[in-house]
């Protein structure tokens, strides 16, 4: 049978950045399908995506795998195997319910599977025993997987002009759906703007707290400095011991509290390079959010143009049904003068042969 596709669905795909183990890294510049696969000869499960020929998704389902819904139109998994944790953004809550039901589904086929694979190595190294040659048959084959689910993949064939009824209804849908997603997006990056301004206001504030918070940093050490060598002159210069050890532990005291600041600083300086560090991937997802709203925008447009062109060949096509109209009405004109004729000419030869 081979590796045979038992469910689809269309998704948006992502891996995490390898450097930073944080942020996500769109691999398609567009939802592309996502197909879970049955291989019958090994009986394992896959999850497989392709980009036009480049493989973005090529993942083996192991029993030890965990899907993980982050949102509403959001998951996750680790593939230890890839090194590397893939996540989908769907187009709606329901299709990632149905992705993850159908990952916990075979999940559990490939660890039943697994089991039986194990069972059957050890009766065939058992040497008391003869084994006879089993079949490790999954209980999902790929017939009782695909049902009648309305998301497989099923190729699309393009249908020619004449065959398809009332076209500016059919393109409706397409404005509405882009027209939706553009609001969709909209509304996030108008969140993300007014967040990352926020967060612009907090960071300039914060940079300059930390420009002064340096500033009182040197100056508490250029004090530390003086008051050291304050102490070590009076160590020399007086030999009033009582007096000197007054005033060192003065100065040790001055210089504990001094050091505490300093350290209160150095935390508040890295709360402030965190607070930084978020900033940034704000950022970077703003960017992210834009270009997906650039791409939705290019898609809208290309639509909009479809929408024309059929609005235009439906007014072409009933200007050809009216023009057709009106010469079979001429027709039928001409006909009935010609049957008018006829039906004179049989009166006139009836007639004739009356009189004969």
């Amino acid at each position: 049978m081979g590796e045979q596709p038992i469910f689809s669905t269309r998704a948006h795909v992502f891996q995490i950045d390898p450097s930073t183990k944080k942020n996500w890294v769109p691999t398609s510049k567009h939802a592309v399908t996502v197909s879970y696969f049955f291989d019958s000869t090994r009986n394992v499960y896959r999850i497989i995506s392709l980009d036009g020929s480049k493989a973005i998704i090529n993942s083996t389902i192991t029993p030890n795998m965990t899907f993980t819904k982050t949102s509403q139109k959001f998951g996750q998994w680790a593939d230890s195997r890839a090194n590397t944790v893939y996540g989908l953004g769907f187009s709606s809550e329901s299709h990632l319910v149905k992705f993850a039901d159908k990952f916990a589904e075979f999940k559990e086929a490939a660890r039943l599977a697994k089991e039986k694979s194990q069972e059957k190595m050890e009766l065939t190294s058992t040497p008391s025993q003869e084994s006879a040659p089993g079949d490790l048959q999954s209980p999902l084959t790929p017939e009782g997987v695909n049902g009648t689910d309305d998301e497989r993949v099923t190729p699309e064939t393009p249908q020619p002009p004449e065959a398809r009824a009332e076209p500016s209804q059919n393109a409706l849908p397409f404005s509405h759906s882009s027209s939706s997603i553009n609001k969709h997006w909209e509304a996030e990056l108008a969140a993300l703007k007014g967040n990352n301004a926020k967060l612009t206001a907090a960071l300039l504030e914060s940079t300059a707290n930390v420009k002064q918070w340096k500033q009182q940093l040197a100056a508490y050490q250029e004090e530390a400095e003086r008051l050291h060598k304050r102490v070590t002159e009076l160590e020399c210069v007086s030999g009033q011991t009582t007096v000197i050890k007054s005033q060192k532990t003065e100065l040790n005291q001055t210089i504990e509290e001094l050091e505490l600041a300093l350290r209160a600083k150095e935390e508040e300086l890295e709360r402030l390079k965190a607070e930084v560090e978020s900033a940034n991937e704000f950022r970077t997802q703003k960017d992210s959010l834009t270009q997906k709203l650039l791409d939705t925008e290019s898609r809208n447009d290309t639509l909009e143009a479809r929408l024309g062109d059929l609005e235009q060949r439906l007014e072409s096509i009933q200007l050809e049904r009216e023009t057709f109209r009106k010469s079979l009405r001429s027709l039928l004109e001409l006909l009935d003068g010609k049957i008018f004729e006829l039906t004179e000419l049989r009166d006139t030869l009836a007639k004739l042969i009356e009189g004969s």
